[in-house]
């Protein structure tokens, strides 16, 4: 059983190496080419903050702001969406949570 756990951690290991290696290949590749490295180079999700004390957020080069994410939740709500696998994890996890309260009253004595 020990060399069953050492033999699992140490391929565990070596992937989450790998990954990383591969992650730090690819930023390099990238570089490459690109042909220089530019630090204007931006990020896909960029959050600034104003002077007066709001934020403002971009997400791949589009503005986006609380207004447009109202608009969209008016919109899905007036649309009346169902969503059967959402309301499944719902009604499963309140039983789930139900079941356990109930056994750890038993359990307590309480």
């Amino acid at each position: 059983m020990k060399m069953f756990m050492l033999k699992s951690f140490m391929l565990a290991s070596l992937m989450f190496i790998s990954v990383l290696f591969g992650m730090q290949q690819a930023n390099e590749g990238i570089l490459k080419m690109k042909g220089y490295e530019d630090p204007e180079f931006k990020s896909a999700f960029n959050i600034e903050e104003k002077e007066n004390g709001t934020f403002e957020t971009a997400i791949l080069g589009n503005d986006v702001s609380s207004h447009d994410l109202e608009q969209k939740r008016k919109k899905l709500e007036e649309m009346k969406a169902y969503n059967l696998f959402s309301s499944i994890g719902k009604n499963l996890a309140d039983g789930v949570s139900t079941i356990v309260e109930k056994t750890v009253e038993l359990i307590t004595g309480k």
